[in-house]
Formats: structure tokens, C-alpha cells, sequence
């Protein structure tokens, strides 16, 4: 699915009440097939923006199309029932429940979306092992931050959504499974055709990109790989 966001803004109210501009993005087109990454100081706005764009948050204004659906002018309902239906979403804090286990948790959007479990069940599994999750440790609680990072990424695959959005993926990662979910975000986009847009600083994920970009005070700019930067 091809993204096209035009003249893009939002802004939040500070302690006094006053609003503070996060994000102003004239233009930013993701096309599918590529993986694209955007890196920028804490603080830029880069989850904002994806909240944004998948429409978990209304911007004040602009236009966030997906091929032909104009997802800014959804109301809230229906663009959650767009994001369910074409999005897998890996959120930095995880929102995974401790008392399920990695499956449980997995098969967590089948429930929200009133769907019968089992024939979602070896799907869920067959993720979590490619991902190497133990299945048998019981709840997640139990399971390291790197593990429960793995649960939630499997979980956000699970429909086989077009478009995979990802806050920091590796961030709670050895360099060894950071590099095969890196690896498995861009197999994502070249193989499969998605668009998949991470938020990273992980120079691994940043060599992968095929398109790096710099938020920084709302605004985007195209950056240099790491490789580029090297050579």
C-alpha cells in the first residue's frame, strides 16, 4: 500500500495549556516494496507520526492517504477497523498482558476483532518459533524484554497485514536477534511487497533501510545511511 502524507500537523498542549507544534510535514510518500526508516532525537516526534499515519491519533491537519482512502477524514471506528485490517503495529512499550502466555498474547487481536482462535493458532505458533520464543515458560511476565519484544512483533504479523509499522523493534535486542529481526523487516518489504516503516537508531536497521529519514522538531529530511556516511 502506498502512503502519501500532505502538509501534516499536530500539535499537544504543554502544562499551561498552551499548544506546541510536534509534527510539520509538508510531504512524505512510502511507496510499498521498500523498507523505510526514520531516526531522529528523542523527543522529534517519530512515534507521534506513526500514531499519525496508522490513525491512532487525528492530526490537526492534513491528509494521510493510503492508495485511495483519505484515513484523516475516517471517523475513530473506522479507522480502527482500517488499522486492524492492514496494519501490524510493534509498539516500543510491547502491551503485551503478563498473566498470558506468548501465545496467548499472539492471539490477543483475534479476540478484539470477535474471531474464532484456532485457525489462528499454528500461525501464531509457527511465528513465535521462527522468532525463537519459548512457548512453554509460562506467562510473559516470565520472559526477558527480548523476548516479550519477539511475542510482540509475531503478534503484529499475525493477519499478514500490507503494512508493518515498528517503534523501535530491536531496541531490547542482542545485536544477534536484533540482526534476524532487522533482517526480517526487510525480507518483509522486498519479499512480500509491504510497507514497512520502522523507527529505529539501531545501525543495523539503519544500514538495511532503503530510505533513511531524519525527524528532528517535526520536520522531515532525507538522511545519509551509515554506509553512505562511511564511504
Amino acid at each position: 500500500m502506498r502512503l502519501d502524507c500532505t502538509d501534516l500537523a499536530l500539535s499537544f498542549a504543554d502544562a499551561d495549556g498552551r499548544p506546541f507544534p510536534v509534527l510539520a510535514i509538508d510531504r512524505l510518500v512510502v511507496e510499498p516494496g521498500r523498507l523505510t526508516v526514520i531516526e531522529g532525537p528523542s523527543g522529534s516526534g517519530k512515534s507521534t507520526l506513526l500514531y499519525a499515519i496508522c490513525g491512532l491519533i487525528a492530526p490537526d491537519r492534513g491528509q494521510v492517504r493510503w492508495d485511495d482512502l483519505d484515513l484523516s477524514s475516517q471517523t475513530e471506528t473506522r479507522r480502527d477497523h482500517w488499522r486492524r485490517a492492514h496494519v501490524g503495529f510493534v509498539f516500543q512499550s510491547f502491551h503485551l498482558i503478563d498473566e498470558l502466555d506468548a501465545l496467548g498474547n499472539v492471539l490477543l487481536p483475534v479476540s478484539f476483532a470477535r474471531l474464532r482462535s484456532a485457525p489462528f493458532a499454528d500461525r501464531a505458533r509457527a511465528l513465535l518459533t521462527s522468532l525463537e520464543v519459548p512457548l512453554a515458560r509460562g506467562p510473559v511476565a516470565r520472559l526477558s524484554r527480548g523476548e516479550q519484544q519477539r511475542v510482540a512483533f509475531a503478534r503484529a504479523l499475525l493477519f499478514d497485514p500490507p503494512v508493518m509499522l515498528a517503534d523501535e523493534p530491536t531496541a531490547s535486542l542482542d545485536a544477534g536477534t536484533g540482526s534476524t529481526v532487522a533482517e526480517k523487516l526487510a525480507r518483509l518489504a522486498h519479499d512480500d511487497g509491504r510497507t514497512v516503516i520502522a523507527i529505529s537508531h539501531d545501525q543495523e536497521l539503519l544500514r538495511k533501510a532503503d530510505r533513511l529519514l531524519h525527524l528532528e522538531r517535526g520536520q522531515l529530511t532525507v538522511s545519509a545511511r551509515p554506509m553512505d556516511l562511511a564511504s
